[in-house]
């Protein structure tokens, strides 16, 4: 009946909603929501940044020789901090006693860290390339106690003095435990070589993101040692 049909509502038109023809409240969306993505990506990028600075060090990175690294501080012409440590063996180790030599210190990851063991047999082994590059010594340093990395050395058949650091004194002071996996708890990959006056000559950290090299050829290390020494 006419009544009836009277008090229908007309079915609602294709493609009309309460914000309109279909699709425009999905339209108004979009560019807040492309908006928001972009912030994100610049924030995402920028915080990666700031990591990446603070752990790369101070210096300029370099990867001429396959194996990322920088130079932190103190660097080059810079006077070595001294330090006191007991050693593996048990005496007590200064970098003083090394005064009118040039010694190599390489801060290292410790127990932990086999390849940064084989790095210092890889050390050993080319004792005749470190001494053509005029390094006297090398003397390694570590967070681990004496006892301990005393008997891993006796355990490798390694003699290079290594130093035990377990209130990280020496490497904070040399900003070496901002380079290994470990955050600021251990030390990472860390070449100074420190010349007889006791002022720094070369520098370079392997240890840091994104890599975190634990080991590299000695002749590699030397080959970057010599071409950055030369700038």
């Amino acid at each position: 009946m006419n009544a009836g049909n009277g008090s229908k509502k007309p079915p609602p038109r294709p493609g009309r909603g309460p914000t309109g023809p279909s699709g425009t409240g999905s339209r108004r969306r979009r560019p807040a929501v492309l908006l928001i993505a972009v912030v994100v990506l610049f924030a995402v990028i920028g915080l990666y940044l700031v990591y990446r600075n603070s752990q790369g060090g101070q210096g300029n990175a370099s990867d001429a020789s396959g194996y990322r690294h920088v130079a932190g501080e103190p660097g080059n012409g810079a006077s070595a901090p001294d330090f006191t440590l007991t050693s593996g063996t048990g005496g007590q180790v200064a970098l003083a006693d090394f005064r009118g030599k040039t010694v190599l210190l390489y801060f290292q990851e410790g127990l932990s860290c086999q390849p940064c063991w084989d790095q210092i047999r890889d050390l050993e082994r080319s004792r005749d390339a470190l001494t053509a590059a005029g390094v006297d010594e090398v003397v390694s340093i570590t967070t681990d106690q004496p006892n301990l990395i005393g008997r891993k050395a006796a355990d490798e058949g390694i003699t290079t003095p290594v130093l035990s650091d377990p209130t990280l004194a020496a490497s904070t002071a040399y900003d070496a435990n901002r380079y290994g996996m470990m955050g600021q708890m251990r030390d990472g990959h860390s070449f100074v070589l420190v010349g007889p006056d006791g002022v720094i000559d070369w520098r370079a950290d392997y240890g840091g993101a994104p890599d975190y090299t634990m080991f590299l050829p000695t002749g590699t290390m030397l080959a970057d040692m010599s071409a950055e020494r030369a700038r």
